[in-house]
């Protein structure tokens, strides 16, 4: 199959995402808006007829001082992965990104090569010789995952590291999912734990209210987001990102970004907002108050955001990223416990993989990035 590739527009570039049943809500042209340090681009691959068959946003960010920059496309771009002509699809793209001045090409293939169901994290939890996620045999392995893999590193690919260099924002390797397609709303929640049930319905007996928020409350998000920053140790966002992220995101599709807020007696004391892209929906940024935690209202606005997905006709609500550490000594542990509750899977992506156009200021890159 003969590809081309150019730069096409928003407008077909949104277009093309929007034909299929979902893509990362990292590469629908709005993102460009989001991320406003980056310079941007919109690519299209098209075939022999002239049909569009693959896209990608391309962010690219300046080096200090010369005009060279790394191209980052995140969890893109949106091509066939599995095509036995690998290069014929990512050859036109580094031929076109070095001319446009990359000296370095970050992407994250969104490609998923294990997963591992509730039950099996909970085994490998109790398990004291096993601290991580990568040392508890997996549900479900995809073969072709691994393909992608062998293709990259002959084509000169290397995999990120873990935690990735790149310019801070890297996608998580690990995240956690509960599947939606085919399932009933009473096998979702019979699917969570003892302990997530009673939380849902100890919040309801107290009154715990859900609901939704516009770009009004951004400013009693954030409130609650920064105090969640300070219990949690790390550098919140400001507001005027969040404000962007609404603004930008819903003027591509009014339905791109929500926001929740769980309450009692009138009072907010968690929030979250969530993503939604075709039949892929993402709890994105949670926050919550250090009071009011015994009313369980966490618990509450997660069950709500999930029975909105699946009347959304969702087929996963996405809960990002979790660490692979399944050792409770571990900080991160805490996370994938709490998601772990929701019956849902840990699933593993191939990891974020770089192209060094040139050795030289790729390596240099690497270790001002390991300075920091």
């Amino acid at each position: 199959m003969s590809l081309t590739l150019r730069t096409i527009s928003r407008e077909q570039h949104l277009a093309y995402i929007q034909s299929l049943p979902s893509a990362s809500h990292c590469q629908v042209p709005a993102w460009a808006d989001v991320k406003t340090e980056w310079r941007s681009e919109n690519l299209g691959w098209f075939d022999k007829n002239g049909e569009i068959v693959g896209a990608g946003l391309v962010l690219y960010r300046q080096l200090p001082k010369i005009k060279r920059y790394l191209a980052y496309l995140p969890e893109g771009p949106v091509i066939n992965w599995y095509a036995p002509n690998l290069e014929d699809w990512l050859q036109p793209m580094l031929a076109h990104l070095k001319q446009q001045g990359a000296f370095s090409v970050k992407m994250g293939p969104p490609v998923v090569i294990r997963r591992w169901d509730s039950a099996a994290i909970k085994s490998g939890i109790q398990d004291p010789d096993v601290k991580r996620l990568r040392d508890v045999e997996a549900t479900h392995i995809e073969p072709r995952a691994f393909e992608v893999s062998d293709r990259l590193r002959k084509m000169g690919w290397q995999q990120g590291e873990d935690g990735g260099a790149g310019f801070g924002d890297v996608q998580p390797r690990y995240v956690f999912q509960v599947p939606l397609a085919n399932r009933s709303l009473e096998d979702v929640l019979k699917g969570f734990n003892q302990l997530w049930r009673r939380n849902i319905k100890k919040a309801d007996k107290a009154g715990v209210e859900v609901v939704q928020g516009g770009y009004e409350d951004l400013a009693e998000w954030q409130r609650l987001y920064e105090i969640t920053a300070v219990r949690d140790r790390f550098r919140p966002r400001p507001l005027s990102y969040f404000q962007r992220m609404w603004t930008v995101l819903n003027s591509e599709d009014p339905n791109r970004m929500r926001l929740y807020f769980a309450r009692h007696n009138g009072v907010n004391l968690s929030a979250a907002t969530m993503l939604v892209v075709g039949g892929h929906v993402w709890y994105s940024y949670g926050a919550s108050d250090n009071i009011g935690r015994e009313v369980r209202p966490s618990n509450a606005m997660q069950w709500r955001m999930l029975r909105d997905s699946y009347a959304m006709g969702a087929t996963v609500y996405d809960l990002r990223g979790i660490s692979d550490s399944l050792d409770e000594t571990d900080h991160l542990f805490g996370l994938i416990q709490f998601k772990v509750g929701t019956g849902g899977e840990a699933v593993e992506y191939v990891g974020e993989w770089d192209f060094p156009l040139n050795k030289l200021l790729h390596k240099a890159l690497d270790i001002y990035m390991s300075r920091r």
